[in-house]
């Protein structure tokens, strides 16, 4: 039993010590890893161009390089520049690389941030059992008590228990009770107790955007293998897109803390009780870094709400986009294709001899796709019309029907126009081609009709008229024109004066 217990306990170790952040730790070169990415990485620059980190880690070595370490006597310094360290780190999984906006970064990862914050608590201050912690300890009991405990009565009597105490505080106040302070012994160990709680957050905040970072590269690796039905995968992966943060553990906790400190007022609260803590005189006893830690504490804490947002709107987007862009059809068209390229290659391999001439190919083959409009503009036909019938001289064209189609018939329109007018002064244009015959109602008199009354003088007036004229074949056409009053012609020009 005792055997197997150990045996436990040591596998459990090992696995322990195959996580990212305590092999960065117990790595030979850790001291001068955890220097340089406490240096590059910040608060206040959590990413870093790829390019500036480099010239500023390869400056580092520079310097240490110069003040003797490096030396077999003293600690050792990696061999290589920034960028072969920097790939180094990526690969390990202390280092993250990404793109933002248009450029390449590196950012900590969750471990990375782990490790230096473990560097940090035990370089820095002894870590020591005090009241504040004590304290909070149980506090945090005593909730989770009251929350596990469904009893009614029992939060009741809790609730009239601590209203009385308020009561009895807020009375004696108010007859003139001093207030009690603590003295600064006790205010320092309640700032260490909430620098130590603070600096847990942003580990915690970069395992969340891991997770979800994670969660996209599993969603866009399940729809490029495309072994479901696309719309089963499309459903179930929107869905899970979109309630990413419920998918795990770490954003779960997350969400839960977001309806703590999500809401802006929660924020401005935080910073005005840290300035309050601030102006008290026994932070000029803590240390200027700790002092920097409490005033950043609620600005990392937004940072860090932040990220994971950031980092939850791109899983979306992502998902999104590959679901937009996602063709099953064309994916297997294009493996088809170079499944196709490879087997051919490998039949002209086992044909052919060494140091044989391969012709290439120039050009690819250009589709037959017939004649394509070059311009929408151009109003030539895509073909031309078919070509006229030859005319047979000896062959004769009735004269009629070559009449019937033919243009305006203008004296007999004239003659019509002064016979329906009877010696009258005027003449309605309308009534007189509505009372002419068949053969000088066709579209075309109608134009000449008017044309003769405008050389004889005529005036519009505002009564629109419907006219329907005929064909020759007979069919029939409508227009509506303005009433038209033209002179005489026969008056006009004189033709039918006394002599």
């Amino acid at each position: 039993m005792a055997t197997r217990g150990v045996e436990g306990a040591y596998q459990g170790a090992l696995r322990a010590f195959q996580n990212p952040m305590l092999a960065l730790l117990h790595q030979t070169h850790a001291p001068f890893v955890v220097t340089v990415l406490a240096m590059v990485f910040t608060a206040e620059r959590p990413t870093v161009v790829v390019a500036d980190a480099h010239a500023e880690i390869n400056d580092a070595l520079k310097q240490l390089r110069a003040a003797g370490y490096g030396d077999e006597d003293s600690q050792p310094l990696p061999v290589g520049n920034a960028r072969d360290l920097c790939r180094q780190w990526v690969q390990a999984g202390w280092l993250v690389r990404q793109v933002s906006d248009d450029a390449e970064v590196y950012r900590l990862s969750a471990y990375g941030v782990g490790a230096l914050e473990v560097a940090g608590r035990v370089g820095g201050a002894r870590t020591r059992v005090s009241e504040s912690r004590v304290r909070t300890l149980l506090e945090a009991i005593e909730r989770l008590a009251q929350d596990a405990d469904p009893d009614l009565m029992s939060r009741m009597v809790r609730l009239h228990e601590e209203i009385q105490l308020r009561q009895r505080e807020l009375t004696r106040l108010e007859k003139g009770g001093a207030v009690e302070t603590a003295d600064d012994e006790q205010l320092l160990e309640a700032a260490e107790n909430v620098l130590h709680l603070a600096r847990e957050l942003p580990a915690d905040f970069a395992r969340v955007a891991e997770s979800i970072k994670a969660i996209q590269r599993d969603v866009v690796a399940e729809l490029r293998h495309d072994v479901r039905p696309t719309g089963e995968v499309l459903r179930e992966y929107l869905a899970r897109g979109q309630r990413i943060l419920d998918a795990t553990p770490e954003g779960r906790a997350f969400a839960g803390a977001l309806r703590l400190i999500g809401d802006p007022g929660q924020i401005d609260n935080l910073w005005g009780q840290l300035r309050i803590v601030l102006r008290h005189r026994f932070t000029g006893l803590l240390p200027e870094q700790q002092r920097r830690e409490l005033t950043d504490i609620s600005r990392r804490i937004e940072q860090g709400v932040r990220e994971v947002l950031a980092a939850q709107r791109q899983a979306s987007h992502v998902i999104t986009t590959q679901v937009r862009n996602h063709d099953p059809m064309r994916d297997r068209q294009v493996d088809e294709l170079l499944r196709d390229v490879m087997s051919g290659l490998h039949k002209w391999v086992s044909g052919s001899r060494r140091g044989e001439a391969v012709e290439p190919l120039r050009r690819l083959p250009v589709a037959d796709v017939g004649h394509l409009r070059q311009r929408m503009s151009d109003l030539r036909p895509q073909q031309p019309p078919a070509p006229l019938r030859d005319w047979d001289e000896s062959e004769d064209m009735p004269a009629a029907d070559t009449r019937a189609w033919g243009g305006p018939r203008y004296a007999e329109l004239r003659a019509h126009l002064e016979a329906f007018a009877d010696g009258a002064a005027s003449v309605d244009v309308v009534a007189a081609f509505r009372a002419g015959g068949a053969e000088i109602q066709r579209p075309v008199d109608l134009l000449g009709l008017l044309e003769v009354a405008d050389g004889a003088g005529m005036t519009e007036t505002d009564e629109v008229a419907l006219v329907d004229t005929v064909r020759p074949d007979r069919t029939r056409r409508r227009f509506a024109l303005g009433n038209v009053v033209a002179s005489n012609p026969l008056l006009a020009d004189g033709s039918g004066s006394d002599e």
